[in-house]
């Protein structure tokens, strides 16, 4: 038995993996699913963003189907309770360190990119995001100042060994591509940084292979809106990935079409779309459902070995996009349901 821990969460995140869902179920039908209540869901019924039986649930599946989380209902509750902690709960609870986050513009949405079509349509790229470290889970207050103002800080770390685990998960993403990678820091200005570069530097004796670039983030992300085709393979920390990703997401199109995995050392991963819960549309059945489609495609993938069936399903997605079906972040007014049965419809 193949068991799929689906944890759809708050706002659209049950509208889109239930589409994921039903892709999944077409072309995979020996699935197990089994759901859990994570996020502001949790936290209304249960107390708990995480409760104990969802990461329970989370450890002992096969692959874990994730939704979003984030409720402004919940945005008065301290840090440790409010919806977006299941994340981080779930991350450090399955050991998931790296984050892989494709972004590619399908054809036929050059007029959704940010960027001129002709720009657009070279981006094809892997942000490599470490998951566990830096300023997400440094120490981290508020307080006063000897004078009596507010101030708050939030500690920046990373140990070698953290950093050399994910240059090697850059580097060995790097051999299935192109074999380039570049690292991003800002290592002119920040110690963390510094070491960053210097232990990425020492994995590279590794990978003779691979030709490893470096550039700051700044510059980073100047260029991937300058020039988003020159980029390959990015490896980059927990902060900087989270906004060079986002900003990706946005040369490809929206990122209602970027998907993502969180991989440990295992074979076990957590698969969501990079956007949150949207609660501004949430309901109303305009989510796009494609990044959660094609986040259960990486699933397959990684997690399943089954490329086949992952092959599949972005083919579908691609087939889709070039007929037209578009949702309204795509400048389209397909609803959720209807782009699930456009994808649907491709598969064959």
């Amino acid at each position: 038995m193949t068991l799929i821990a689906l944890l759809a969460g708050d706002g659209i995140g049950p509208e889109v993996t239930a589409q994921a869902r039903r892709v999944l179920e077409a072309l995979a039908p020996d699935l197990v699913f089994e759901e859990g209540a994570v996020g502001g869901a949790a936290y209304r019924t249960q107390g708990h963003p995480l409760p104990p039986e969802t990461l329970a649930l989370a450890k002992r599946s096969d692959a874990v189907l994730f939704g979003a989380v984030g409720d402004p209902a919940f945005d008065a509750l301290e840090r440790a309770m409010r919806p977006e902690q299941a994340i981080l709960g779930l991350r450090k609870g399955l050991g998931l360190f790296a984050n892989l986050r494709p972004a590619k513009l399908f054809a036929g949405l050059e007029d959704a990119s940010a960027l001129k079509p002709e720009i657009a349509r070279k981006i094809d790229l892997v942000i490599v995001r470490e998951l566990t470290g830096d300023v997400y889970f440094g120490d981290k207050g508020r307080g006063l100042t000897r004078t009596g103002l507010r101030e708050g800080h939030d500690l920046m770390r990373y140990d070698e060994v953290e950093v050399a685990r994910i240059a090697r998960v850059g580097f060995e993403t790097a051999r299935t591509r192109r074999h380039k990678l570049l690292s991003v820091d800002k290592a002119n200005v920040l110690e963390t940084s510094q070491l960053w570069r210097d232990v990425v530097n020492e994995v590279a004796r590794d990978f003779p292979d691979v030709a490893l670039s470096h550039m700051y983030v700044d510059n980073a992300a100047m260029q991937l809106v300058r020039d988003p085709g020159q980029f390959d393979t990015i490896v980059t920390g927990n902060l900087f990935g989270d906004i060079l990703s986002d900003q990706a997401s946005m040369c490809a199109g929206s990122i209602g079409m970027l998907p993502s995995a969180a991989l440990g050392s295992s074979a076990q991963g957590m698969y969501e779309p990079i956007h949150g819960s949207a609660p501004d549309i949430a309901g109303q059945g305009k989510a796009n459902p494609c990044a959660a489609i094609l986040s259960a495609a990486m699933m397959l993938r990684h997690s399943l070995d089954r490329a086949d069936v992952a092959d599949r399903i972005e083919t579908a997605v691609a087939a889709a996009i070039l007929a037209g079906a578009r949702t309204a972040d795509l400048g389209g007014s397909m609803s959720t349901d209807a782009m699930g049965d456009a994808i649907m419809a491709q598969l064959g």
